[in-house]
């Protein structure tokens, strides 16, 4: 098992780099020194740049240098994805995403007009690299996946609960964590659940086929789904995405490059582009 495995495995560390994660993306104008990092989460700074390096893939001063808001533009103009996958694999409901496989099924229109009624769906909350995220699953897969790093607890549970406001909701956390873990890192299968209106889903089915560390932008998607005019409904329905993260919103940016807006935050939207692209420029 390489370094990397190991540090990736230690639920220790997992816990440490996603703290450090949140502390730089929150505190990303003061330019934080290493020593400063390294003391908020309890660690030296030799063991800590070995750790985050090892974790992220690059070192904490070059994760800061991706949050800056210039990346942005820099991605769009080095990793633009025009959706061209959209079209050539007819959206098979298979995709390769954040090292590991997901698979997905969408509710039929019927089912999704009733809002939830006799549904059973389980929640749990979870550390992630980008704060406490809320997570909601149904037998068939996860649901939801809220970040509460911005918003706080209340408001992202009860946001997620009116999106399927008849469903009977039940805290049960070990009936999900296999999706969750795997979702973040630790390998095996996540399987999704999406439910939303015929619309939604296609746009993001559309997010589904833009790779890792790149981006694409709401007229992109609206042409991929063959509605080119249609650019305004596909925001809001990129931003009506339940299941943030696994269904890539945040890689959905403004086409002259601005990030646009985010559900759970900017903040949290500029840390998911800015780890991904680490781990693909680290990987290259």
């Amino acid at each position: 098992m390489s370094q990397m495995q190991d540090a990736r495995s230690d639920p220790y560390h997992y816990g440490v780099i996603g703290r450090a994660i949140e502390t730089i993306a929150a505190r990303r104008e003061e330019n934080l020194s290493l020593e400063e990092v390294a003391a908020g989460v309890g660690l030296s700074p030799a063991h800590f740049q070995r750790v985050f390096s090892q974790w992220v893939g690059v070192s904490p001063k070059r994760y800061q240098q991706y949050l800056t808001l210039d990346h942005a533009r820099k991605l769009l103009a080095d990793r633009h994805s025009v959706l061209e996958a959209a079209h050539s694999t007819g959206l098979s409901g298979a995709s390769r995403l954040h090292d590991l496989f997901l698979r997905w099924e969408a509710m039929s229109p019927g089912e999704y007009a009733r809002a939830g009624a006799g549904l059973a769906i389980a929640w749990g909350w979870f550390d992630t690299p980008f704060g406490e995220a809320l997570a909601m699953g149904t037998s068939r897969g996860l649901c939801g996946l809220a970040f509460a790093a911005e918003t706080g607890r209340e408001a992202a549970m009860a946001d997620m609960r009116s999106r399927w406001p008849e469903a009977a909701f039940a805290e049960d956390p070990e009936a999900i964590r296999p999706w969750v873990e795997a979702a973040f890192g630790t390998g095996g299968e996540t399987r999704l659940q999406l439910i939303g209106a015929p619309f939604q889903i296609k746009v993001w089915e559309a997010l589904l086929t833009v790779p890792t560390g790149h981006v694409t932008t709401y007229s992109d998607i609206a042409a991929a789904i063959g509605r080119p005019r249609a650019v305004r409904a596909v925001g809001t329905a990129v931003g009506r995405n339940p299941i943030s993260w696994l269904i890539p919103c945040h890689r959905a940016l403004q086409k002259a490059g601005g990030l646009g807006g985010y559900h759970w935050g900017l903040g949290v939207k500029r840390a998911m582009l800015a780890w991904e692209a680490a781990r693909l420029d680290s990987a290259a």
